[in-house]
């Protein structure tokens, strides 16, 4: 069987409660119940602060092995620092993040817009020092990436000297017509521009792909992706895409219905796990 792994930005949201989750569920429960939807998520929690070991352990108590955890780097290491003397920040992420052990086999390295060509000496420097027990991810948001040949050659260098991937983050779709709601004008402020990149530098894509909040025009965009993502998985890939919408209120039932996009074109794709049970509310 062929793995495709699909994903969401948070793994508990307010307007999934009760409609795709169970509610109420406690914290040792919230991963359990999103991984029945999904089997990857972007770990987005670790950019803002690194967790505890117990709070690890119990996120891998709560997910099976083949689940996907991109763990996102602090964003001391990558933001503040710049990857440059955070040797002690980093060391403590690692070992935080160790009993998620092969669901967390790729590490996230989001990068500020602001770190350009100019500073991929220091992202060589920085890839070659990290473990190698790892796979490497990195989203770059500066333009010059997309639109300078010789920088876009530069990276792509860069990364395969450590067989790392570099992550696209299609915001195409987004800003293809202006925000038809407050949470689209929101991320229209928020989100950066960037242009569509489908190509793959290693065995394990990883793809972010935002629309709108209309499900149908989100669904109608990412068919250059279904394409693509169809395509690697007959060279023998394994992707990891992560479904955005600028509310993400329907995020869950769409990153299941690309998966199964994805799965009319290669049937041999393994089936996503059946989600938990939702009791009807009612009033007394």
């Amino acid at each position: 069987m062929r793995l495709l792994h699909v994903g969401c930005a948070m793994w508990t949201h307010a307007p999934w409660q009760g409609r795709y989750l169970p509610h109420p569920l406690g914290p040792r429960e919230r991963l359990r119940a999103y991984a029945g939807w999904c089997n990857a998520v972007e770990g987005n929690t670790t950019f803002y602060a690194t967790p505890s070991r117990s709070t690890v352990e119990s996120w891998a108590r709560q997910l099976s092995p083949g689940f996907r955890f991109l763990a996102k780097l602090p964003k001391i290491v990558t933001h503040e620092r710049r990857l440059t003397g955070a040797d002690e920040e980093l060391r403590a992420f690692l070992e935080a993040i160790e009993p998620l052990g092969a669901r967390a086999d790729t590490l996230w390295v989001q990068l500020p817009g602001t770190f350009g060509p100019n500073d991929l000496g220091g992202l060589a420097a920085f890839l070659r020092r990290l473990p190698r027990t790892y796979q490497y991810a990195v989203e770059v948001r500066h333009r010059a990436f997309f639109e300078d040949a010789r920088a876009e050659s530069y990276l792509e260098k860069v990364l395969a000297g450590v067989r790392a991937e570099w992550v696209p983050f299609d915001t195409t779709v987004l800003f293809e017509k202006p925000p038809a709601t407050d949470a689209e004008r929101e991320a229209w402020g928020r989100k950066p521009r960037m242009p569509r990149r489908m190509t793959a530098l290693t065995d394990h894509p990883i793809v972010r792909y935002i629309g709108r909040d209309d499900a149908e025009r989100t669904a109608d965009g990412w068919q250059p992706w279904v394409e693509q993502v169809a395509g690697w998985l007959r060279e023998g890939r394994s992707p990891t895409v992560f479904i955005h919408t600028p509310d993400n209120a329907e995020v869950l039932p769409l990153a299941r219905r690309f998966h199964d996009d994805v799965r009319a074109r290669v049937p041999d794709v393994e089936p996503l796990p059946e989600p938990m049970p939702v009791e009807p509310l009612t009033l007394f």
